[in-house]
């Protein structure tokens, strides 16, 4: 039971954390969106900042975890298709989780400023370093693995962490069944256009 009420207790602040930010939530708010009283609540979790770390850890876990996937005897280009499409997946279907972290990016990564500089770098620099051997073996066109991963980032958090604007320009259509498909279609065909050899 503990481990479901911790589950709750972080969905709750992932969407409270995500909408006003560390800064502007509180843990009443959390404890509304969860379901529960604000004692029940700070048994399981101290202070704001540890729920505000616990949740930015899950999501940092979570979104890497495509990356981490990603299979040095796997085809190149299929490796790097279904690392593209599981993070648009993710933004399409977690918008608040990529929201939150580009919050705390924004913010200067107060919180997470360590973990970044470290497992964060030790992972990019592994799957980069996978990347440079499939150009040197002659399987990618040459391309600069750390800027093909900044891009494939910006490329596909962009749905979620700007939703407001790709809605205002888009209007209904983004919510067509379609649309999520058009989107990856073309983010795939740019990227993976670039990155086949030419004959």
């Amino acid at each position: 039971m503990q481990a479901i009420n911790r589950e709750i207790i972080l969905e709750a602040a992932l969407e409270v954390f995500s909408v006003h930010g560390f800064r502007g939530s509180t843990v009443d708010q959390i404890a509304v969106r969860a379901g529960m009283s604000k004692p029940n609540l700070l048994y399981y979790f101290r202070r704001k900042q540890d729920i505000y770390r616990a949740v930015l850890e899950r999501t940092l876990r979570d979104w890497l975890a495509p990356l981490a996937a990603i299979d040095p005897a796997g085809d190149p280009v299929e490796e790097l298709r279904r690392y593209i499409t599981e993070k648009l997946r993710m933004a399409a279907e977690q918008p608040a989780a990529s929201r939150l972290f580009a919050n705390e990016i924004l913010a200067g990564a107060p919180v997470m400023g360590g973990f970044l500089e470290t497992t964060l770098k030790d992972l990019v620099d592994e799957k980069a370093a996978i990347i440079r051997e499939w150009v040197g073996r002659g399987r990618l066109a040459p391309v600069d693995p750390h800027h093909l991963i900044f891009m494939i980032w910006a490329t596909t958090q962009h749905y979620a962490d700007f939703d407001v604007q790709i809605r205002a320009v888009m209007g209904d259509q983004i919510d067509q069944p379609g649309f999520r498909g058009q989107a990856a279609q073309a983010v795939l065909t740019l990227v993976l256009n670039g990155l086949k050899l030419r004959p």
